[in-house]
């Protein structure tokens, strides 16, 4: 079967479409994310319809497991996502004085903030980027592969480096403040 033939591959799709979306919306439970993940399996074996191989399964059960698999991907991220909005819910909820009525804290807090910018404005663009879309983002590292179009491994790459050179910058900029305070 050729898959990068456009007529087999809309009957290919016409055929199996409605599985694929099943199988998305079975663990989804949403029709519009659902519909997401077929648009994203057919479009995945339209870019490379070499991957598919028949020796090792029917088209039919590879495309619903490939939906399968986003749509268990798609779903852990609601449930971090979740879970995280929780967190911040009991964070919140604590009865603490405002930053803004101790002064100390917010003053601290700004030298906070200016060392991190600092140490994120020394990192290259590429891992910058990804370490400022995973943390405030709120991005996964498959979702800042495709909206950088690169492997998933380079942006795990660029996010690990990043962090690392990160975490060395912010500590460098913190070691002169350490030594002056123990003298």
């Amino acid at each position: 079967m050729n898959l990068s033939d456009p007529i087999t591959f809309g009957r290919m799709y016409d055929e199996h479409v409605g599985g694929v979306r099943g199988a998305a919306y079975r663990i989804l439970n949403n029709h519009a994310q659902a519909q997401d993940v077929a648009q994203d399996v057919f479009m995945k074996v339209w870019r490379n319809p070499q991957k598919f191989d028949a020796r090792r399964g029917e088209l039919g059960s590879y495309l619903r497991l490939m939906a399968r698999s986003r749509a268990l991907d798609l779903w852990r991220e609601a449930q971090a996502a979740g879970r995280a909005s929780d967190r911040l819910k009991i964070v919140v909820a604590r009865d603490e004085p405002r930053i803004e009525d101790r002064p100390a804290v917010m003053a601290e807090l700004q030298d906070e903030r200016a060392h991190v910018r600092d140490a994120l404005g020394a990192l290259p663009d590429n891992q910058r980027e990804a370490v400022v879309l995973a943390y405030w983002g709120g991005m996964t590292a498959d979702e800042i592969a495709r909206r950088s179009n690169v492997p998933l491994g380079t942006a795990k790459s660029r996010i690990r480096l990043g962090l690392a050179k990160l975490r060395d910058e912010y500590e460098a900029a913190h070691v002169p403040r350490a030594t002056a305070a123990a003298a």
